[in-house]
């Protein structure tokens, strides 16, 4: 079988490998679809904690070819996503029931090998059904979505109290979608014009374009933002840009007693007021990977499937992956989710899941 491998910086290689046997515990997946992420951009460009080299894809979906026995009851045939997250279970956070934050944690396709690849093994308590009538190319979002909900559960958010998402990408749009359902009202703010149109589609009752050279929000923004909070700010901010500016607009804009869930991530250094903080008695909470929330994030996919795709601009063959992540770093286009069309879902002739290399999703 093929495998794409990334051997070094900015290179990938296609190798011909031995297809994996079924072993005891594990099950045998066949890769139909897999989709990219800013993860995978560092990755690529040797700029993360994870070694080279590997092979990439911790997004994924398929179909499962081989299985043993499995309390789930899944069968050869079945359509399933994977939660790539593996865990030890013995240290104190996964003890304290945080596995997500475990210290020994890795994933398939970031510290160890992952889904470009035709046929993968994984463990079999890593595989999630797919729901019926879910397209399996959007299921391969599973993980983002998984990613999106436990920030918002951390930010324990109540039906009817308005919330403010910074950032309209797709953990901050997926996290939109999810808030929506939940009954809350949310402001979403962006630099980018064209992400808070579709952020609306998402649920957004307001949208607050950011002037990365000006004061945010300004006069007539804060006035808006004052009518949905009947003038205190949002009780929940969601912090989905990494940008240090964005958590400093968090720490300003939310309301005393509020919560700031801090979800993008960077290296860089934020300047903090050290009065906001405890004079608002304020609960800055930080979010990462998920508690096995796999299956509903494809529940969440499965009820919006239209904002699920609207996600996709891109989507490339298993070939052309080069130019995939070269376009993910040039942005000369506007690029959502990217989605990689594996042989096996190219071959199926599944009519909407299939799609030339390169085109527009």
């Amino acid at each position: 079988m093929l495998t794409a491998r990334t051997v070094a910086r900015e290179t990938i290689s296609y190798e011909e490998v031995a297809e994996p046997v079924l072993e005891q515990g594990r099950a045998l997946v066949r890769i139909h679809h897999v989709t990219l992420c800013g993860t995978d951009l560092h990755i690529w460009e040797d700029d993360y904690p994870a070694e080279l080299p590997v092979v990439q894809g911790h997004e994924f979906s398929g179909v499962v070819e081989a299985i043993g026995h499995n309390a789930a009851g899944i069968r050869t045939g079945d359509r399933v996503a994977v939660s790539p997250m593996t865990y030890c279970g013995t240290c104190r956070p996964c003890l304290q029931g945080r596995f997500n934050v475990c210290r020994n944690i890795s994933c398939i396709g970031c510290y160890s090998d992952g889904a470009l690849v035709e046929v993968l093994s994984v463990p079999v308590d890593k595989l999630c059904p797919v729901p019926e009538g879910l397209a399996l190319e959007l299921a391969a979002m599973a993980e983002p979505a998984s990613i999106a909900m436990q920030a918002v559960n951390r930010g324990r958010p109540a039906a009817g109290e308005t919330a403010l998402v910074l950032g309209s990408g797709p953990i901050g749009l997926l996290a939109t979608l999810y808030l929506t359902d939940l009954g809350v009202d949310v402001v979403c703010a962006d630099t980018e014009a064209d992400r808070l149109e579709l952020a609306r589609a998402f649920g957004a009752v307001d949208t607050l374009l950011v002037d990365p050279a000006a004061c945010f929000p300004d006069a007539e923004q804060a006035a808006r933002l004052g009518r949905l909070t009947e003038g205190y700010g949002p009780g929940l901010v969601l912090e989905a840009t990494g940008a240090p500016s964005s958590l400093e607009n968090a720490i300003r804009l939310v309301a005393s007693a509020g919560r700031i869930v801090q979800v993008g991530i960077s290296a860089r250094s934020a300047t903090v007021s050290m009065k906001d903080i405890p004079f608002k008695e304020l609960d800055l909470l930080g979010s990462r990977n998920s508690l096995n929330l796999i299956p509903d994030g494809l529940a969440l996919l499965a009820r919006h499937p239209d904002q699920a795709r609207a996600l996709m601009t891109h989507r490339f063959g298993f070939a052309d992956l080069q130019q995939a992540y070269e376009l993910m770093r040039s942005r000369t286009e506007k690029v959502g989710k990217i989605l990689i069309e594996m042989p096996a879902a190219l071959g199926s002739g599944t009519g909407p899941e299939t799609a030339f290399a390169g085109a527009p999703a």
